[in-house]
């Protein structure tokens, strides 16, 4: 299978190439219009700030190039936060795939801590990318941005501060805000399911 990684001006890249190899999949990282096009699979990952990773995207047309995929797509982190419409962190227009804002985490009482770092459980699952894997289960953040649930894209939710949209799907593309690549079995679960999709 040929598995593309988009190249942006992102961190954590390496923890999803290492987790695909784990699987038996090397990917090639790349930005390039025609290696994005064939793959069979496009992810989409990454940790940074919206306004600069959506400036690069931009400015090397991977903006276009995202928007048009046909394959499954799946965004990791600030991928998920960048295929949305606009984002909270410096006002930032993003790609628009899905209709939705992204927003920053308002602390309601004293403990509650911005960015949410660490474990917590995922629920309400919808989607062939969680097949086996149960209500509750536990995956692996770092944000201190998220996108609010909604009925038509949101396909798990999670609990920080108030419930958001942990995953999403429109069509050919889905997002997750945690880092499947560092969620152990759970995780690797669902990397293999997107790509068995």
């Amino acid at each position: 299978m040929n598995v593309a990684i988009v190249k942006y001006n992102a961190g954590n890249i390496y923890s999803v190439i290492n987790a695909l190899k784990r699987l038996g999949i090397t990917p090639v990282l790349t930005d390039r219009t025609e290696e994005l096009v064939a793959a069979d699979r496009v992810l989409f990952p990454g940790q940074g700030e919206a306004g600069t990773a959506m400036s690069y995207l931009r400015e090397h047309g991977l903006d276009v190039v995202i928007r048009n995929l046909r394959q499954p797509v799946l965004g990791i982190c600030i991928g998920q936060q960048l295929m949305c419409s606009h984002s909270e962190e410096g006002d930032t227009t993003c790609l628009g795939i899905f209709p939705m804002p992204v927003k920053r985490f308002l602390p309601k009482v004293r403990t509650d801590k911005v960015p949410q770092m660490g474990w917590n459980s995922i629920h309400d699952l919808h989607s062939p990318l969680f097949r086996g894997i149960q209500d509750g289960e536990f995956i692996y953040n770092v944000h201190s941005y998220y996108v609010p649930y909604d009925k038509d894209y949101t396909i798990a939710t999670c609990d920080y501060i108030q419930p958001y949209s942990a995953a999403l799907r429109k069509d050919n593309f889905y997002a997750t805000q945690f880092h499947p690549e560092k969620s152990g079995d759970t995780g690797e679960r669902i990397l293999k399911n997107f790509l068995d999709l």
